[in-house]
């Protein structure tokens, strides 16, 4: 067995856990929806998730973490052939694909991007002047 192939069974492995991340949370999501899960940090004043967001919150970290499997396997079978500008052209739009959909379902998930810090408050910000 050479470096290669243990590379290339490294990239499917890590394709195959991310598929079954997406699966097996949005199955998983179904019940804890059910039984009421709420986020452990609503926004201050916030009504409690009905069923529906909870269940679209649960479903869309699932594939959050997915979609991030699904890139690490990606870079991992890059390494094991010899790269090519069309085969890192590929890859790179794939990337940016699976990047762009990851920060659009944290918008969604979270309400803001990867990026902003959580707000604590808007009466913090209004005592200080």
């Amino acid at each position: 067995m050479d470096l290669q192939h243990i590379i290339e069974t490294a990239g499917r492995f890590m394709d195959f856990a991310g598929v079954a991340v997406m699966v097996i949370g949005a199955l998983v999501s179904i019940p804890m929806a059910l039984r009421g899960f709420q986020p452990e940090r609503l926004p201050a004043g916030s009504a409690p998730l009905s069923v529906y967001r909870s269940y679209r919150q649960l479903l869309g970290r699932s594939i959050l973490l997915g979609l991030e499997l699904l890139v690490a396997a990606d870079i991992i079978r890059s390494v094991a052939v010899t790269p090519t500008f069309e085969g890192v052209g590929v890859l790179a739009i794939i990337v940016l694909i699976r990047t762009f959909l990851s920060f659009s379902l944290e918008l969604e998930i979270t309400g803001r991007w990867p990026w902003q810090t959580r707000r604590q408050g808007s009466s913090d910000s209004s005592a200080a002047g």
